[in-house]
């Protein structure tokens, strides 16, 4: 793997190549997501790259109707909700995403355990914008 530094900016530069990594400690065996230096399982300094499927399922959401001004300025808003959870990897580690394909009109129509997939959106559109993960309901 071509990447070698366990960091925010090696994980958004692999997101921008559309792929999930995350980094995988060679004594226990633990995946963090987004990447770690340090396992934090066992506190091992040898860490490896590891490419991720992507697929997952729901572990807990919220309908955000009052959200941050990052998510304002995208437009969301009380008649505009976004959906925020958690996913638990088919690998294992858990990570929070934005939710997108789930009808917010009938919250009720989400369910816990539900699968899910990883959706890789364009890069950010002004210097130095991150798009998050981000999930799609599968």
């Amino acid at each position: 793997m071509e990447e070698r530094e366990f960091t925010a900016a090696s994980f958004y530069r692999f997101l921008d190549r559309k792929k999930l990594m995350g980094s995988r400690c060679k004594q226990c065996g633990a995946i963090m997501v987004p990447p770690r230096p340090l396992c934090g399982q066992c506190i091992g300094d040898e860490m490896e790259w590891v490419q991720l499927s992507g697929q997952g399922k729901l572990v807990s959401y919220s309908v955000v109707r009052v959200g941050t001004t990052y998510y304002e300025a995208k437009g969301y808003s009380r008649d505009n909700p976004y959906c925020w959870g958690v996913v638990q990897l088919d690998e294992g580690p858990r990570i929070s995403a934005l939710l997108l394909g789930a009808d917010l009109s009938r919250p009720d129509s989400i369910k816990i355990g539900q699968p899910v997939e990883a959706v890789f959106p364009d890069k950010g559109t002004e210097e130095g914008e991150r798009n998050p993960v981000t999930f799609r309901f599968a």
